[in-house]
């Protein structure tokens, strides 16, 4: 059953340990109501190891598997082995759910592994830009301009990352993987029509999710919502497909600034004018290429 589109059906329930406004519960929970109870969730070290609650208490309805940090798709990927050698008849969805660190970084190899091996996984990154389970210490996936525990802003300015964050999808396509998408809780219709694709995909699929950290990225839990509308609204988190070799942006409205979306987060409030601009630059860069890319993957397919 739906309502305004999206499944009503919960699987993840009161009792969670997640912080006020977590995105990844949000990323989550939209997740669990598309793929249903027939879901085994695989999860790594990461702030969701601990949010379904300790032992024996859980707040999620499906069967999850925790494992060592780098081995999310590995185990993912024996999960699936394991039920075809089981000789399971019913469409059942094994899910590896990581963070960014445990995705870009620590887990990129066993995620590579498992998408040339071709295993029917669907893999969830849930991108809240920094290692925000062990102290918000930085990753590959934090953006430009943002300060972390790990390169905090001196008495005279710098200190903050001035390397802007790894392309998972880019990787992911290098691939070749059937379907690859981002998506953003703040777009609740395309996240769930995303999902439900990824789920009927013969092989591998990898799903890019923003997710905010009111704790991590320093603003009221109340704005996260609006922080991910504007994450999207000004390029900084663009919401677009990979499909059999083939780019398509699904939301085109780039018309906000960067700065609009700086000024709502503690961690971007050092940034001089100057290195705005520069960023600004880069993203607009960053949104053209992406622009090409899709005209000429649609043009090869003529």
């Amino acid at each position: 059953m739906k309502r305004a589109g999206i499944p009503t059906e919960e699987f993840i329930y009161s009792g969670h340990t997640a912080c006020p406004g977590c995105g990844a519960m949000l990323v989550a929970r939209y997740l669990l109501k598309v793929l249903g109870k027939n879901t085994i969730m695989n999860i790594p070290a990461c702030c969701f190891a601990a949010i379904p609650g300790t032992f024996p208490d859980t707040c999620l309805s499906i069967p999850l598997l925790y494992n060592a940090f780098e081995t999310t798709a590995a185990t993912a990927s024996g999960v699936e082995a394991a039920l075809k050698i089981k000789g399971k008849k019913e469409k059942i969805t094994v899910v590896g759910f990581a963070g960014d660190g445990g995705t870009a970084d620590i887990g990129i190899q066993a995620l590579s592994g498992a998408i040339e091996r071709g295993h029917e996984i669907m893999y969830v990154c849930y991108d809240n830009e920094a290692y925000m389970n062990t102290g918000m210490q930085t990753s590959s996936l934090t953006p430009m301009g943002a300060t972390t525990t790990t390169n905090p802003v001196g008495k005279h300015g710098g200190g903050w990352r001035i390397r802007n964050k790894k392309n998972m999808m880019e990787i992911v396509a290098a691939h070749n993987i059937p379907y690859a998408a981002t998506v953003n809780p703040s777009y609740p219709m395309d996240f769930i029509k995303k999902i439900e694709k990824a789920k009927s995909i013969k092989g591998p699929s990898y799903i890019h999710a923003y997710s905010v950290c009111p704790t991590g990225w320093r603003y009221q839990p109340e704005l996260g919502l609006e922080i991910g509308r504007l994450a999207t609204e000004t390029g900084i988190f663009p919401l677009y497909e990979f499909e059999n070799g083939t780019y398509t942006i699904n939301y085109k409205k780039k018309t906000k600034q960067v700065i609009e979306y700086y000024k709502l987060q503690g961690r971007f409030r050092h940034l001089p004018e100057d290195f705005v601009k520069e960023v600004q630059m880069a993203i607009d860069k960053e949104w053209q290429r992406l622009q090409d890319k899709e005209e000429c993957s649609h043009r090869q397919k003529l």
